[in-house]
């Protein structure tokens, strides 16, 4: 088994989910995805897309958030709305991952933020998702929408026979995503984790060290522990606008991230006006060198 910290455009195309799973398990914890937002629906440099710029400062995945599946349209894109995953993988070589938001019923710490019907995680959204050719799904939740942990745990009972052999199912919270009783420590524990393993996540999303009021490293470092006993991955995820942050800040989550022993690590897309080029590269650079960093800024996606 190749390490996807290795591989080519030509394996990941030749990889299904279980192998794609242990790629990244034989990478030891050295593969970054780098988030997208399209909320503005902008671009940091015309005519390119942000992925592409991604993938140029060392992306190994990305993930699009606020993606609509009822609209499909990524900025700098030129395509139907039906292979627009499809012309952005053949861009970028990238596995390409969606957010899909389960919104729950806690009590929230604000406002509720409107959610369009083609964000929700549904099972006829996952199913658009399989259709437009993504190889994984991130149940999550944005700021303000209420996402819960129950509501995640009901959307992975729902859409795994949907992923099936295909598609990653990847789970967790960021942030309290505007839940009052799934706050700071609060977001995650063990009896969550083994929910969400059994009713079908690969990966299970954590707040990065030092992101979230109460997340330290040892409390992140527990819980990778934990997953991992349970035989599946994790994600640890800046999702504070930190990704904004400075180089040394940076450095300090990768390294907490690295040393708790997640398998993926994740930068998000609200530094100013989307992500961050310099910071990406930064992280990369402090969890495997620059060595591995200038080869994925510079592998061809023809190879």
């Amino acid at each position: 088994m190749k390490r996807l910290l290795d591989c080519d455009t030509s394996d990941l195309k030749k990889m299904n989910k279980e192998e794609r799973l242990a790629a990244i398990e034989a990478s030891e914890g050295r593969i970054l995805i780098q988030e997208l937002s399209l909320f503005q629906q902008t671009q940091l440099l015309e005519p390119l897309s942000d992925a592409e710029i991604a993938c140029a400062f060392g992306a190994d995945m990305l993930l699009l958030n606020a993606f609509d599946c009822n609209a499909p349209q990524i900025p700098g894109i030129e395509c139907e709305a039906e292979e627009v995953i499809r012309k952005l993988n053949a861009y970028t070589g990238r596995l390409i991952g969606v957010n899909l938001e389960p919104v729950g019923n806690s009590s929230l710490l604000s406002e509720r933020s409107a959610l369009p019907a083609g964000r929700m995680a549904t099972v006829g959204n996952a199913e658009k998702v399989k259709k437009l050719g993504f190889d994984y799904i991130v149940l999550t939740g944005n700021p303000g929408t209420g996402v819960d942990n129950a509501a995640i745990i009901k959307a992975l009972q729902e859409m795994r026979a949907v992923a099936g052999d295909d598609l990653i199912l990847m789970a967790g919270k960021m942030h309290a995503a505007g839940s009052k009783t799934e706050a700071g420590c609060n977001i995650i524990n063990k009896e969550q984790i083994h929910a969400f393993i059994s009713a079908g996540a690969d990966v299970i999303l954590l707040p990065a060290p030092g992101t979230v009021p109460g997340i330290t490293f040892e409390f992140i470092s527990e819980m990778i522990a934990y997953v991992h006993s349970l035989g599946k991955l994790t994600l640890t995820a800046i999702g504070t606008s930190q990704e904004g942050a400075s180089a040394a800040t940076i450095e300090q989550i990768a390294l907490m991230c690295k040393m708790a022993g997640t398998d993926l690590h994740h930068i998000g897309d609200a530094a100013i006006g989307g992500m961050d080029p310099k910071n990406l590269m930064t992280y990369s650079i402090a969890i495997r060198g620059k060595r591995h960093t200038y080869i994925r800024m510079a592998r061809s996606i023809n190879r």
